[in-house]
C-alpha cells in the first residue's frame, strides 16, 4: 500500500511541475486568460492504475489582466480519499493573443503536497512563460511553453516546456493535442476532444495520455468539465 501511494504522489508531483495550467484539457499553458471580472471552474476526473484523482481549478480576472486560480486534486488509494495536491497560480498577459498573430503571457505559482510531509515532500515553486501563435483565422492554434521549476525537497531546478496544439474541427469540437515535460526524464504525450455544451460557458473534454516508453502503467484518461461565468465582479 505504501508503494501504491508514493507511485500516485510521484504521478502527482510529474504532473504539478509541468507548465502551469491551460484551459481543460491542456497541461500546455496557453497565453489567454478568463475574461475580466469573471470566473471559471476547471474541474476532472484522471483514470490511472496508480488511482483515480479528482481535480478542481477555480479561478477569477478580478482587475482585468490578473487570472487567480487556486484549487488543488483528491485522490482514492485502497478505499482512502487523500487530499493530494494544493495549487495557487497567478497569471497576466504580457501580449493579448489575436487572431492570425500571436500572445505572451507569465504564470507563476506554488504547489504544495499536504499529505506528504511525513516523507519530508514539501510544495514546488514554478514560472512559465506561454505563447500561443493563432493560424487560419483561429482554426488552428499552438501554444509554447518555457519555464522552471524548484523541487524544494531536493533543492533542484529544472526547466519545464510544453508543445500543445488546438484544431478546430467544428464551432464546438476542437481536437487538442500536446508533448510536455522537463530536461530529465522521459516527456509525456496527451490528445483528445473538446466540447462546447454551451458556447463560452460550458465545455467538457476526455483525453488519453501516457509517458513515452511508459507502458500500460503510466496511461492515463480524463474526462473534464469547465464552467466559465459573465462578468460579475466589482
Amino acid at each position: 500500500m505504501m508503494n501504491v501511494r508514493f507511485a500516485a504522489l510521484a504521478t502527482l508531483m510529474l504532473a504539478a511541475s509541468q507548465p502551469g495550467m491551460a484551459a481543460r484539457p491542456l497541461i500546455t499553458d496557453d497565453a489567454r486568460i478568463v475574461d475580466s471580472k469573471a470566473c471559471q471552474v476547471e474541474s476532472w476526473m484522471q483514470f490511472q492504475r496508480s488511482g483515480n484523482e479528482f481535480w478542481a481549478l477555480p479561478g477569477c480576472n478580478p482587475t482585468g489582466n490578473l487570472e487567480l486560480t487556486l484549487g488543488g486534486s483528491a485522490q482514492r488509494i485502497d478505499g482512502d480519499l487523500d487530499l493530494t495536491n494544493l495549487q495557487f497560480q497567478a497569471k497576466t498577459l504580457l501580449k493579448p493573443l489575436e487572431t492570425n498573430g500571436y500572445g505572451v503571457a507569465l504564470a507563476g505559482g506554488v504547489v504544495h503536497h499536504p499529505n506528504a510531509e511525513e516523507r519530508k515532500l514539501f510544495g514546488n515553486v514554478y514560472v512559465n512563460v506561454p505563447v500561443s501563435v493563432s493560424f487560419f483565422n483561429d482554426r488552428f492554434v499552438t501554444h509554447l511553453n518555457i519555464g522552471a521549476n524548484r523541487d524544494t525537497e531536493s533543492n533542484l531546478n529544472r526547466m519545464t516546456w510544453g508543445i500543445g496544439t488546438e484544431t478546430r474541427l467544428h464551432p464546438s469540437v476542437y481536437l487538442v493535442a500536446e508533448t510536455f515535460g522537463q530536461n530529465k526524464g522521459n516527456p509525456s504525450f496527451q490528445a483528445g476532444l473538446r466540447f462546447w455544451i454551451v458556447k463560452d460557458r460550458v465545455q467538457v473534454d476526455t483525453t488519453y495520455g501516457n509517458v513515452f516508453g511508459g507502458g500500460t502503467g503510466e496511461r492515463f484518461f480524463t474526462i473534464g468539465l469547465r464552467l466559465l461565468s459573465p462578468p460579475f465582479l466589482p
